[in-house]
């Protein structure tokens, strides 16, 4: 069984690629920018914004603990920019027997990114724009990599086609 954490800034193509992954593989996607929607859409009025990202997290976790309880390969589409987000993905496939496979989306295109997020139809929970280059070169640098060199980063500035099978490779590799 798989466990799959997704890295990178948002625009960075993500959840273009996991989408792409779940074609090939039988894997169930949990996406953080659903979760943390769904929970503004009920309680932005109620909890501040960093309530909003703690508890949309906690929500993450308890259903992909749910789903490995069921046995279920799985991708976690989240931006990776805290140490616990690594730790816990690490430790929950551990304690169930998965195999823990991280994939970062690094695109440095600071034009194209900023393309993609104006581009895209964005959920409540999604930024539209980084705001400057350095607000974003620091999100780039503040990437979160498990400790042990177990992971593999791709260029996504590039095609999608020109990496997918070199991801999907790494997936299966045991």
């Amino acid at each position: 069984m798989y466990f799959i954490q997704m890295s990178g800034v948002p625009g960075s193509g993500k959840s273009t690629l996991a989408k792409a992954i779940s074609q090939n593989l039988d894997v169930v996607i949990v996406d953080h920018d659903t979760t943390k929607t769904a929970l503004l859409e009920q309680v932005k009025d109620v909890l501040q914004n960093s309530e909003v990202g703690k508890v949309s997290y906690h929500l993450d976790w308890v259903i992909i603990e749910s789903l490995m309880i069921q046995n279920k390969n799985i991708i976690f589409d989240s931006p990776c920019l805290y140490e616990v987000i690594v730790e816990k993905g690490i430790h929950l496939a551990d304690k169930y027997g998965y195999e823990y496979k991280y994939v970062e989306c690094i695109n440095k295109d600071f034009v194209e990114v900023s393309k993609r997020l104006s581009d895209r139809k964005a959920k409540l929970s999604q930024i539209k724009e980084f705001g400057s280059y350095e607000v974003f070169s620091k999100a780039l640098k503040n990437s979160k990599k498990p400790k042990n060199g177990a992971f593999i980063i791709v260029n996504s500035s590039k095609k999608l086609e020109t990496y997918l099978m070199e991801v999907l490779k790494y997936i299966r590799k045991t």
